[in-house]
């Protein structure tokens, strides 16, 4: 199997690495809490990036300290709401409501008929969630939302960070500072619990499998295929988490779901592909949604 076969593979074997990691985290919330399990994802995730970024963090953090900040900001937040939500909703609930994020974002800047088509698609997919899931927590469906929105602007602050700070070095800085916003009030709301050894082993599995091995992987993966390829194979993260919710969390879902969760699915895979398709007059600047960092 030559390297342009297996990049396909890498990519969805780094969605599974991703959704077994918040699957993990799930399993540890009784002893850390969301907001305890995000604090030590950032930390550790920040201990693997930072001395990868380490020379570019010294010339560039205070040169670029307000992105910086808000990307930071901006990621830790994400996370919380996106950890918030997966206490309270099943998993492939949650990333699909989540995807929904970048997939308006794409569909606000293709400005087409068919982003208009793939909204609506989407919009129905929604509709069957909410419609045919059974004792969705509200609570739970708000934080969704909010992650939602977040992987949005994250979207656009991870942009001007990476124009500000080559490759990993924006990433490392906001992993950092998100894991300093986040640490007083997992410590807070924990207690000496957090600092528990099962807990810290379970905290830095969850960042090598939600963070380091999809990075490493989207890496390897983006040299082998077409941005538009790898916007498509991200778009099946709604049915990778709902799989992994099955599979390690014992969450059963209903028929109409996994149709919400398949038209989600593929109103993000058609966005993708139709931003990409060469059309008549200027094509406007569409990027294929991107990697959720949660």
């Amino acid at each position: 199997m030559n390297a342009a076969t297996a990049a396909p593979l890498l990519v969805l074997a780094g969605l599974v690495c991703q959704e077994a990691g918040a699957s993990i985290a799930v399993l540890v919330f009784p002893d850390a809490g969301p907001v305890g399990m995000v604090a030590l994802r950032l930390l550790f995730s920040a201990v693997v990036l930072v001395p990868l970024a380490w020379r570019g963090l010294r010339a560039g953090v205070l040169t670029h300290w307000r992105v910086l900040v808000g990307y930071g900001l901006a990621l830790a937040a994400m996370n919380v709401v996106f950890y918030l939500a997966i206490d309270r909703i099943p998993l492939g609930i949650a990333v699909t409501i989540e995807v929904l994020g970048p997939l308006t974002l794409s569909v606000v800047k293709s400005r087409s008929l068919r982003g208009l088509l793939w909204a609506v698609m989407a919009a129905v997919g929604v509709v069957l969630l909410g419609g045919t899931a059974h004792d969705l927590d509200p609570l739970g469906v708000l934080f969704a939302a909010a992650a939602a929105v977040l992987w949005a602007v994250y979207i656009l602050m991870a942009r001007s960070a990476g124009a500000a700070l080559p490759g990993v070095t924006g990433l490392a800085a906001a992993m950092s500072l998100g894991a300093v916003a986040t640490l007083p009030f997992a410590l807070a709301v924990t207690g000496s619990a957090l600092l528990h050894p099962r807990v810290l082993a379970l905290g830095f599995a969850v960042a090598v499998l939600s963070s380091a091995i999809p990075y490493g992987i989207e890496i390897s993966a983006l040299r082998h295929l077409r941005p538009e390829t790898f916007g498509v194979l991200m778009a099946l993260a709604p049915a990778v988490a709902a799989l992994a919710g099955l599979v390690l969390l014992g969450q059963a879902l209903t028929w109409g779901v996994v149709v919400g969760i398949a038209l989600v699915s593929l109103a993000g895979a058609g966005a993708v592909v139709s931003a990409t398709r060469p059309r008549s007059g200027p094509a406007p600047e569409v990027e294929p949604i991107p990697p959720s960092p949660v």
